[in-house]
C-alpha cells in the first residue's frame, strides 16, 4: 500500500472523524482540520507522527491558507483532500434568518470552493491527487425546510463535475459522495433549537421535521462503513464523479428522477416548440 497524505475538514466528529480514523488505521498520514483540534488529542496519542491536527473554520479564508501551509510544512504534500465540513438547518425559507442562510452557503459550498482553491495548485504541480467532496443525496433532490443546505449541495455537485473535467488531464480526480442518512449528529443539529414552524408551513416543512425526528438515531448508513468506501475510493484508478451511498439515498433519488422523466415527457411538446417556426406555441398541459 502506498502511504498517502490526507487533508480532512470537519475531522473532529461525525463522518469526518470516521474518515480520519479509517485513514490513520490504514497507515496514511492525516492533516485533521477542525474548529476544535483538542478533540483529536486521543488520536494524536494513538498515532504519533501520523496525525497533524490544525485549527480551521472553513469560512475563514486566511485560516485556510495557514492550515494548508501547516500541512505542506508537516508532510510535504497533500494526496487526498476530503471536503467534509458542513451542517444543515431545517426551517421554512421564509422563517430562516438571512445570516443563517448565508452561513450555511458559506460553510457547505464556499468552504469546499475555498479549501479546494488552496490545495489544487499543489496537486497540479505534482500532476496527481484526489479531491473528495462530501455532498448529499440532498444535492440531487429537494426536501421542504432545507433550502440553504440543499442549494449548497446542488452547487457542490455542479462544482465537482466541472472541476473533474478540468483537472482530469492533469491526473487529478474529483468525486462527490452523496450519502443518505447516517448515524451521526447531523439530524439533531439540523432540527436544533428551531422556532415553531409557521402554521402555513406545517403541512410541508412541519411534516418533514416530524419525519426527521423519527429517523434521528435510526438512519440507514453506518458512517464507519461510509468511511471505508471513501478509503477505497481514494485508491481507485477511475472513480466516478458522483457516488450515492445508502439504500435510502438510492430510493429517494430514483423516486424523484422518475417524476422528472415523467414531467419532461409530459411537457416535451412545449420544450421542443421554441425554435423558429410559423406554428403557434402549443397549449400548456392542463396538469
Amino acid at each position: 500500500m502506498t502511504q498517502q497524505v490526507w487533508f480532512i475538514t470537519g475531522s473532529a466528529n461525525g463522518l469526518g472523524r470516521d474518515i480520519t480514523e479509517a485513514a490513520l488505521a490504514a497507515g496514511h498520514q492525516v492533516v485533521a482540520a477542525a474548529r476544535t483540534p483538542a478533540q483529536l488529542a486521543e488520536l494524536v496519542q494513538r498515532y504519533p507522527g501520523q496525525l497533524l491536527p490544525v485549527a480551521l473554520d472553513v469560512t475563514d479564508r486566511p485560516a485556510i491558507g495557514r492550515a494548508v501551509g501547516e500541512a505542506l510544512q508537516g508532510f510535504g504534500r497533500i494526496d487526498v483532500l476530503v471536503n467534509n465540513a458542513g451542517y444543515g438547518q431545517m426551517l421554512p425559507f421564509e422563517q430562516m434568518d438571512n445570516a443563517d442562510f448565508r452561513a450555511q452557503i458559506d460553510t457547505n459550498f464556499y468552504g469546499v470552493v475555498d479549501v479546494t482553491r488552496a490545495v489544487l495548485p499543489t496537486m497540479r504541480e505534482r500532476r496527481s491527487g484526489h479531491i473528495i467532496n462530501v455532498s448529499s443525496v440532498g444535492g440531487r433532490i429537494g426536501v421542504p425546510g432545507m433550502s440553504a443546505y440543499q442549494s449548497a449541495k446542488w452547487a457542490v455537485g455542479g462544482f465537482t463535475e466541472v472541476l473533474a473535467m478540468e483537472t482530469a488531464p492533469l491526473g487529478i480526480k474529483v468525486t462527490a459522495i452523496e450519502p443518505g442518512g447516517m448515524r451521526t449528529n447531523w439530524a439533531q443539529r439540523a432540527r436544533g433549537n428551531a422556532p415553531q414552524v409557521m402554521p402555513d408551513y406545517e403541512e410541508s416543512v412541519g411534516a418533514w421535521m416530524k419525519q426527521l425526528a423519527g429517523v434521528a438515531g435510526n438512519e440507514h448508513s453506518d458512517p464507519a462503513r461510509v468511511a471505508q468506501v471513501v478509503l477505497k475510493l481514494a485508491a481507485h484508478p477511475a472513480p466516478p464523479m458522483h457516488l450515492m451511498l445508502g439504500e435510502d439515498a438510492l430510493h429517494f433519488y430514483t423516486m424523484i428522477e422518475e417524476q422528472r422523466v415523467q414531467a419532461a415527457e409530459r411537457w416535451r411538446q412545449v420544450t421542443t416548440s421554441t425554435g423558429y417556426s410559423e406554428l403557434p406555441v402549443p397549449e400548456l398541459p392542463a396538469h
